[in-house]
């Protein structure tokens, strides 16, 4: 736990102290109870962990469902409106904004035809995805990969693209350093 909340002011400049983050940031709030949640569902409990998992929708106003895979530190940065879906994978230390998606594509109906199959996408380590990104269907978002604020994927995403618009496309190449909504400001408007 220690470890994850470090991950979080390593990224975050308004974060002051563990427990500030464990008492006000809902996203830390949200991987905690989806912690919960999901082992209830590996264990076959569904109908409890789908309480879990709504009871901390209500509470930080963040949906993960219990099926979806989380790997290590991930930060929910502001989170309301957060949708991440059950066949959805996460890497290590992923930074999601407020009002993400990560959604199907998948028609409502013929649902038996639909379920146990990926539906949702994997997002691979290091990935940064801006407010209002849609991530939508069984995508692939490689490694260090930066989606801009309201950009809509539905195509897999190489390692380290800088992704946006609608529908998103590939505006450059991002470095490894962790950037907030994946940009920086530009060196040549500083004042003279």
């Amino acid at each position: 736990m220690s470890n994850f909340l470090q991950s979080i002011i390593d990224r975050d400049p308004a974060a002051k102290s563990k427990l500030s983050l464990v008492l006000t940031y809902p996203g830390v709030k949200a991987v905690f109870f989806h912690r919960i949640a999901n082992f209830f569902s590996v264990a076959k409990f569904d109908l409890i962990a789908r309480i879990i998992s709504q009871f901390s929708r209500f509470l930080t106003g963040i949906e993960i469902h219990p099926r979806a895979k989380i790997g290590k530190n991930l930060f929910i940065d502001h989170g309301m409106g957060v949708v991440i879906g059950e066949t959805s994978e996460i890497g290590d230390n992923v930074t999601i904004y407020h009002m993400v998606t990560l959604g199907g594509i998948a028609p409502s109906i013929n649902s038996n035809d639909q379920r146990n199959i990926k539906r949702h996408p994997t997002i691979e380590d290091e990935v940064v995805i801006g407010s209002g990104a849609q991530v939508l269907g069984p995508v692939r978002v490689g490694r260090c990969a930066k989606i801009g604020a309201n950009a809509v994927i539905t195509k897999d995403v190489p390692e380290k693209a800088v992704m946006v618009g609608i529908p998103a496309k590939n505006v450059g190449l991002a470095d490894s350093e962790f950037k907030p909504y994946g940009i920086t400001p530009d060196s040549d408007t500083k004042s003279e």
